[in-house]
């Protein structure tokens, strides 16, 4: 794999990189605090939803999301390297701001489940399946023009920090702030998108990359049962971190402090720095791989979330609840990254878009739209650190599932083997077999 010196001078991964970056600085903007601005007050700025109501919209989002996501990743699978969904996503990400202050905002106050189901549809398409969308292109791109997909990604979460300095001074004063900012960078990335169109330099050297998959082959990924294996994990382990990061931590947060304003500063800067050491995080985790492997960095993510959520239900002071925030920097890359070189190293690697959003955003979605609703009623109820609880247990219950369920790296390799710094390359691709047995490993 080329190294970081040589990828910049790449321009497939400048523009690969430069597309992330603008996107997550869009999103995260406003995405980072769109908990609180549900929560927050009226007479602050915010639309003053109780737990029950945020998990309705996160709910709704997720029914949407998932849907959108299968679609997202068939057709760029079939697109291949083509943009056409990437200048959609940056035409919706620039129409953001006008979207939730004329639109959005003044529906969710006065026709509460039609603007839930059209902010869905919006919100989604731009930024909650575009993400996943965007990331399954950079990863594709990656291995077609031979930079590191997670050097790449690191840029996302560069951006997502960057915003997030200022995030929460901008929120304090107006959350429209927020998405104005989230226009003017969207606009950015689609420009981007539209005009620059980097040297087509094909560095793949395997012919199967740039075969188009065909219906039917996309449809057989259901009948595998090691792509099952893998989907009930996601749901039991990161739906769940989801759920308590996004739509619990932020006001459980800022309720330590003596005000909400100055928790809600607090929580921006900490976010900042968390997604920095994140991104520092995502350019170290392809390393830690490679010496370790793919299924024990995998475990080892699913370990350090365990810990981040017991350690917040656990813990009250909020200088002891910024370290465990920190925890976050490292269980997402060392999260996101194997799940994707699992998909490549067991599966066709032709299908990685498909792959990507089925067997990790589309089950994460699943799990979002049956679970936001109920666990907004348990803290509404129990209050946040009971239900952390309950979450850190499931959590690490899907940790042991996976430890005895997920194939380790030299089982089943049907994509690109994987290899560690120093070992020699044998693999089991005796199930390489034809795709209806591939579980059973029988021709």
């Amino acid at each position: 794999m080329a190294s970081f010196t040589k990828s910049l001078k790449n321009p497939s991964y400048l523009h690969s990189s430069l597309t992330l970056l603008l996107f997550f600085m869009s999103w995260g903007i406003w995405w980072s605090f769109f908990q609180l601005w549900l929560t927050k007050d009226t007479a602050s700025g915010g639309l003053g939803l109780n737990g029950a109501d945020v998990g309705t919209v996160y709910s709704v989002n997720s029914l949407v999301t998932l849907i959108l996501m299968f679609f997202y990743g068939t057709i760029q699978d079939r697109l291949g390297l083509k943009r056409h969904l990437t200048i959609l996503i940056g035409a919706i990400a620039s129409c953001v701001a006008p979207f939730v202050i004329f639109v959005y905002e003044p529906l969710l106050k006065n026709a509460f489940m039609f603007g839930v189901i059209l902010g869905s549809i919006v919100l989604s398409a731009g930024f909650m399946a575009g993400v996943g969308l965007l990331e399954a292109f950079a990863e594709r791109m990656s291995r077609r023009f031979d930079f590191e997909y997670g050097q790449s990604r690191m840029w996302g979460s560069f951006g997502y920090a960057v915003v997030a300095l200022f995030a929460g001074f901008l929120f304090t004063v107006n959350p429209h702030l927020n998405f104005i900012l989230g226009t003017v960078f969207g606009i950015a990335l689609l420009l981007i998108q539209l005009f620059w169109k980097p040297a087509k330099v094909d560095h793949s050297a395997n012919p199967a990359e740039t075969t188009q998959p065909g219906v039917r082959e996309m449809a057989g990924l259901l009948g595998m049962k090691s792509l099952w294996l893998i989907i009930v994990f996601v749901i039991f382990s990161w739906t769940f971190y989801t759920v308590f990061d996004q739509q619990m931590f932020p006001d459980f947060y800022t309720g330590l402090f003596d005000t909400k304003e100055r928790g809600e500063q607090v929580y921006g800067v900490l976010n900042a720095a968390q997604v920095f050491c994140e991104a520092a995080m995502m350019g170290v985790v392809p390393i830690i791989m490679r010496k370790i492997g793919v299924r024990n960095t995998l475990m080892l993510g699913v370990t350090v979330m365990t810990l981040r959520i017991f350690g917040c239900a656990a813990l009250s002071n909020p200088v002891a609840v910024s370290f465990v925030k920190m925890f976050h920097a490292l269980e997402v890359p060392l999260f996101i990254l194997p799940v994707f070189r699992y998909f490549t190293l067991h599966f066709n690697p032709a299908l990685s878009a498909t792959l990507y959003m089925v067997g990790f955003q589309i089950s994460a979605q699943i799990g979002n739209v049956i679970l936001s609703n109920p666990l907004g009623k348990l803290r509404d109820a129990m209050g946040y650190q009971p239900t952390f609880f309950v979450i850190s247990g499931i959590v690490l219950l899907a940790g042991i599932y996976a430890f005895f369920t997920l194939k380790k790296d030299d089982e089943q390799v049907l994509g690109d083997p994987f290899v560690r710094d120093g070992q020699m390359v044998v693999v089991d691709t005796a199930t390489a077999g034809p795709a209806p047995d591939a579980d059973t490993g029988k021709a």
